[in-house]
């Protein structure tokens, strides 16, 4: 077994501390540690990468990188290869925690109108009791006193929580969508629950433009799609050879404190910086102002009618 160097350390250990980094972050770690730039030393860069992941192989871990579905950004991140009942024991969520992330992350994935959201209320609503019954295949199941007495107090702080630790994100429009570290963690997930894949990259395609044909199945992420329309000046469908109309985005995503990467020698801060509190509690006052709204079910609902005719983009 080869001994990494220092430098590979460093890098593992920016993003075990940090968490998923952007492209552009991890870059800049990188460049500072070895004084080379991966866009110029591409090779290098992925011996790099290679090298640590034979090492992390041994404790079933493993760097990777994905493409974010929001914002079409790249981020690199270190994700446990195991799920068994071992690997459960190091987590900080109660098990109606867990049980609350599972039913919103099935509930994302399994719109057939592959927004990649689900609104606040809808979250709010969820039933525990649901994820007991569904687990068991049985109706006489009993519901854990747990489950029953998650209130929606609960389930607020839960979110904050999962947004905070990047398992879940907050979109533009103020909807629940899966954060990086669930679409790092969760690919085999998605994968052996039926969910779509892109036709271009065969990602996920939770959040993604569908095909104008309502029979058509077919899903391509938006910057799939931007990217085979530049190089084409137009774009069918593979499957149907139905017309794609391509629109780009009006304004990019708005980034929440994206400013100069800070060395590589300082150490992160256990505290959220400057502009994520204030950013958080705006949009916890807008939930809370928000929660009487009904509009949110009914209008998910009529989503879901329109796109029901796609039967193959249920996953099970």
């Amino acid at each position: 077994m080869a001994v990494l160097s220092w430098k590979h350390h460093t890098l593992i250990q920016s993003l075990l501390e940090r968490g998923p980094l952007t492209e552009k972050e991890f870059h800049f770690i990188f460049t500072g540690i070895t004084g080379q730039n991966p866009g110029t030393h591409q090779g290098k860069f992925n011996d790099y990468l290679l090298k640590i992941n034979r090492e992390l192989s041994y404790v079933q871990l493993d760097l990777r990188a994905c493409r974010d579905p929001y914002d079409g950004r790249v981020y690199f991140g270190v994700v446990n290869n195991v799920s068994d009942d071992q690997s459960k024991l190091g987590t900080k969520y109660s098990v109606p925690q867990i049980a609350f992330f599972k039913a919103i992350v099935e509930a994302i994935a399994q719109d057939v109108t592959a927004e990649g959201t689900i609104c606040n209320l809808d979250a709010l609503n969820i039933k525990l009791e649901n994820q007991v019954l569904n687990n068991s295949g049985s109706q006489s199941q009993d519901v854990p006193a747990a489950f029953k007495n998650f209130t929606m107090s609960h389930k607020e702080k839960t979110l904050d929580q999962l947004v905070k630790d990047k398992w879940l994100c907050y979109t533009e429009d103020d909807n629940i969508g899966l954060g990086i570290r669930s679409i790092l963690d969760l690919r085999s997930w998605f994968h052996n629950a039926g969910v779509p894949s892109c036709q271009v990259c065969n990602e996920a395609g939770f959040k993604a433009k569908l095909c104008p044909n309502d029979g058509c199945a077919v899903r391509i992420h938006h910057y799939c799609l931007k990217k085979r329309f530049s190089q084409k000046g137009m774009l069918v469908c593979p499957s149907c050879d139905t017309q794609w109309q391509y629109q780009p985005p009006k304004a990019e995503p708005i980034e929440v404190g994206d400013v100069e990467t800070e060395p590589v020698q300082s150490q992160p801060s256990s505290n959220p910086g400057p502009s994520q509190p204030s950013l958080r509690s705006k949009r916890k006052r807008q939930r809370l102002d928000n929660v009487e709204t009904a509009g949110c079910s009914s209008q998910a609902s009529g989503a879901n009618r329109k796109r029901v005719t796609r039967s193959s983009a249920h996953p099970r």
